[in-house]
C-alpha cells in the first residue's frame, strides 16, 4: 500500500502569501493600464477597471515614440549582454585554469570593484569618454570635442566588462577537470579552442542565468542614459522615454498611459525569461550548490 506524504501546511502558506505580494505590484500596473481617466481618478480606488481601455497602449505607443526607444533599448541592452558574456567568460578563464604571476592578486582586485557603488563611477565613466582621443571632434589629448558621448558607443562601453560576470564565471570554471584541459593541450589545442569548445559547453547554465541578469539590468537602466541622452536626444532609451512622458500628458491620463508604456516594456524581459526560465533555474541552483 502506497502512503503519499502530505506537504506541510506552514511553507505551502508562507510561499503562497509571499508569491501574492510579490505578484501584487505587476497585476495592479495592468490594471491600472487598462482604466480611463475617469476611473483611475475615482475615490474610493478602484482595483479594477469598470471597462478596459486598450486604447491605452495605443496612445502610449504613438506619445512615446515606441518604436525608435525600443530599438535604442534592444541594441544596447544586447550588444552589452553579449560583451559581457565574451569578456565574463574569457577573464574567468584565465583566473580559473591559466597560472601566471600576479593571478590570485588581479581576482581580489576584481572582488574588490564589486564593493564600489555604481554612481561613483559615472562622472569618470563621462570624463573618460568626453576625452577619448581622436574621436568626436577630440584632437590626440583628448581636448576640443565631444568625444563619445554623443554616440551609441556611450551607451555601451562603460558596462561591457562586469566583475561580477568575471566572479561568477572563474567560480563555474574552475568545477572543470584539469584533466579535460590537459588532454586536449596534449592534441594541439590552443586556449582559444579550449575556451570555445570544452568552457563554453560546460558552462551553459552560468552563461545563460548571466545573460538574463545583463540584460534585465542594462534594460532598466536609468541615470546612465539619462545622462548620455542630455547630449544626443536620439540616445533615449525606454526608462528615459517613459519618465519624460510624463511632462508632455494631462496628468489625469498620465499614470494608465505610463502603466501602459511599463506592461509593453516589460515584455521582452518576461519572454526572454519564458524562454530560458529551466536553464535559469539550473544555473541559479548551481550558483547556489558552489
Amino acid at each position: 500500500m502506497t502512503h503519499h506524504r502530505r506537504a506541510p501546511l506552514l511553507p505551502w502558506l508562507i510561499t503562497t502569501i509571499g508569491a501574492l505580494v510579490m505578484t501584487l505590484p505587476f497585476t495592479d500596473m495592468f490594471l491600472t493600464s487598462l482604466k480611463d481617466p475617469g476611473d483611475y481618478a475615482h475615490l474610493p480606488y478602484r482595483f479594477l477597471p469598470s471597462a478596459f481601455a486598450f486604447a491605452n497602449y495605443r496612445d502610449a505607443a504613438d506619445e512615446l515614440d515606441l518604436a525608435t526607444l525600443a530599438r535604442t533599448s534592444i541594441l544596447t541592452a544586447l550588444t552589452v549582454t553579449v560583451s559581457v558574456l565574451c569578456t565574463s567568460s574569457l577573464a574567468g578563464y584565465a583566473l580559473a585554469k591559466l597560472r601566471f604571476p600576479g593571478r590570485a592578486l588581479l581576482f581580489r582586485f576584481v572582488l574588490a570593484t564589486m564593493m564600489l557603488p555604481p554612481f561613483l563611477l559615472l562622472i569618470p565613466h563621462f570624463l573618460i569618454l568626453a576625452h577619448w582621443p581622436l574621436a568626436g571632434g577630440n584632437d590626440l589629448y583628448g581636448n576640443g570635442g565631444a568625444g563619445l558621448t554623443t554616440g551609441i558607443t556611450a551607451l555601451v562601453l562603460p558596462f561591457t566588462v562586469s566583475a561580477f560576470g568575471i566572479f561568477l564565471m572563474r567560480q563555474f570554471i574552475t568545477t572543470i577537470p584539469d584533466e579535460i584541459l590537459e588532454a586536449a593541450r596534449l592534441d594541439g589545442a590552443g586556449e582559444l579552442t579550449l575556451w570555445w569548445r570544452i568552457v563554453l559547453p560546460q558552462t551553459t547554465p552560468a552563461l545563460i542565468t548571466l545573460a538574463l541578469l545583463t540584460f534585465t539590468i542594462a534594460w532598466n537602466e536609468y541615470i546612465w542614459p539619462l545622462l548620455i541622452s542630455t547630449a544626443n536626444p536620439c540616445l533615449m532609451t525606454l526608462p528615459v522615454g517613459m519618465q519624460l512622458l510624463q511632462g508632455h500628458l494631462d496628468p489625469q491620463r498620465t499614470t494608465p498611459l505610463l502603466m501602459a508604456a511599463l506592461v509593453i516594456s516589460a515584455l521582452p524581459v518576461l519572454a526572454l525569461f519564458l524562454l530560458l526560465q529551466r536553464h535559469y533555474v539550473r544555473g541559479i541552483t548551481e550558483i547556489v550548490e558552489l
